[in-house]
């Protein structure tokens, strides 16, 4: 078991005038670092969860693990925890969480201090949503050498109905519940805007055919958030690159929630972290 350091809560100051709060769990080494950088799915936040756990987890493997908050995706510099910018919230798009990505991947870049990292060896980790970002990214930056993602949406867009457009045409705001919380969120007509405005590039199916690195696609077969049909569609997209891993039970998190109080991982998530530690230890 490798020793580490914890690094939480550094402020980054977005592109789009934001603070992007980053978590570093870095191992104590003399060596350069390989680096893992998480990013959260919707409605999610770099402290949901058990992702404190697994930051732990890929530490002690020797990875420098980085997770961080969407600087859009609701959550204060003052409440990292909670939904406390339903405003923000609203106004978050994924070009703005593609720039979040490629912002925090250049400040690992540079941010030797902190730890010096092996740019040869740089990879990203998505959930959900998160990893769709994360796919389009990879195809985008020449310095990723391998992702992962945990059952990652193959199309931003399946999600929304036509009547859905209809109305939020209309009214300029559709609302979705947070069950956990209760609150009714907010997104604004500018999200549609900003798909249809970038529909070639935030295409996440061309992307995957795009790679030509590693991938790990896991996903779960009770998962009722995002079938396992996207996995397949995904790695269906790049079969030379892209390896499917399938937990049977599995549903969108793997059986965990949030808050998370237990000292282990439930043993569906033990199994995707471990497979995922040894995917990029080989990638």
């Amino acid at each position: 078991m490798q020793a580490f350091k914890v690094y939480k809560n550094i402020s980054l100051k977005g592109k789009h005038s934001r603070e992007i709060l980053v978590d570093a769990f870095v191992p104590e080494s003399d060596h350069a670092l390989p680096v893992v950088i998480f990013s959260h799915g919707f409605k999610g936040f770099k402290d949901w969860g058990p992702f404190n756990t697994i930051a732990e987890m890929f530490a002690e493997a020797g990875f420098a693990f980085i997770k961080f908050n969407f600087s859009f995706n609701g959550t204060t510099a003052e409440e990292p925890l909670e939904f406390a910018d339903l405003e923000a919230f609203g106004n978050n798009n994924f070009t703005k969480e593609l720039d979040d990505l490629e912002h925090v991947i250049e400040w690992v870049m540079a941010e030797t201090q902190l730890f010096k990292a092996q740019t040869d060896k740089i990879s990203l980790l998505g959930h959900s949503r998160g990893g769709g970002i994360t796919i389009l990214k990879a195809a985008e930056h020449s310095n990723i050498a391998s992702l992962a993602t945990w059952a990652a949406v193959a199309d931003f867009s399946r999600f929304i109905t036509g009547q859905d457009i209809e109305d939020w045409k209309n009214s300029g705001v559709h609302f979705i519940e947070n069950t956990r919380t209760g609150q009714m969120m907010p997104l604004y007509l500018q999200l549609y805007h900003d798909y249809f405005e970038n529909h070639e590039r935030l295409q996440i199916k061309s992307a995957m055919n795009r790679i030509n690195k590693p991938v790990l696609l896991v996903h779960g077969t009770d998962d009722e958030t995002v079938s396992i049909s996207h996995g397949q569609e995904l790695q269906g997209q790049n079969p030379e690159w892209a390896r499917l891993i399938v937990i049977q039970g599995g549903d969108h998190t793997f059986g965990a929630g949030h808050p998370f109080l237990s000292e282990s991982l439930p043993p569906q998530f033990q199994q995707v972290v471990i497979e995922t530690v040894h995917f990029f230890k080989k990638a």
